[in-house]
């Protein structure tokens, strides 16, 4: 479920609403791309919490604007060449380790634009791989109205600039957005910055959310 309260009280209704990508919008799956491809038992500890081959540290840095060839290159420096070969399979095959959008959540986003309210997209995401969700996901691309990628902006969450940027560029009132991330520490980033924000689970806790905040969805 939810947080309990999104922890800011609005004087009025959001107008907009800012959403997260994977985990949120989109079904990230990383053993969805390297199983059938790998040995099971590999692709079992490349996504276990302790990551022991680095892959989300070597993806995070993309995330926040590194060059892919350069953390290729480190990457291979540091896990050698088989486990590099891997890394690199993940990172050209990424469309694979996007299995679907989270159910409930293209109608949700229609029934907001069906409001009034307007639909962004804030993600933590390498600029090399980025343009495979809409590629994969055009839906995406026709209803959100802009979306704020940090391998682009070489700024991320939960850093206060990416929030900062993400409300200039688009004209919003901070105070009027709701924000969703299925990371905890990225809603307190979003908090920090005066949006409304809660931790997303499924589509319908995000629409019990929006209704006590008094969006009608």
């Amino acid at each position: 479920m939810a947080y309990p309260e999104s922890r800011v009280t609005p004087s009025s209704p959001p107008t907009d609403v800012v959403f997260d990508f994977c985990g949120v919008l989109l079904d990230w799956r990383c053993d969805a791309c390297l199983r059938g491809h790998w040995p099971d038992d590999l692709v079992d500890r490349i996504c276990a919490d302790d990551d022991p081959y680095g892959f989300f540290e070597y993806e995070g840095r993309m995330d926040q604007g590194q060059d892919y060839a350069r953390v290729l290159k480190d990457y291979e420096t540091e896990f050698g060449a088989d486990m590099a070969r891997v890394f690199a399979y993940y990172i050209e095959h990424y469309a694979d380790s996007l299995p679907r959008l989270i159910p409930g959540m293209e109608q949700l986003l229609r029934d907001l634009r069906e409001r009034g309210i307007g639909v962004w997209g804030l993600t933590n995401w390498a600029r090399e791989t980025f343009p495979v969700a809409f590629e994969k996901f055009p839906v995406l691309a026709e209803l959100l109205r802009g979306t704020v990628v940090s391998g682009r902006e070489r700024v991320y969450k939960p850093q206060r600039a990416i929030y900062d940027l993400t409300v200039s560029r688009f004209r919003l009132d901070p105070a009027r957005c709701l924000f969703l991330d299925d990371t905890p520490r990225n809603v307190e980033g979003a908090r920090a910055c005066g949006m409304m924000a809660c931790v997303f689970t499924d589509a319908s806790a995000a629409r019990r959310e929006m209704r006590l905040l008094g969006v009608d969805v």
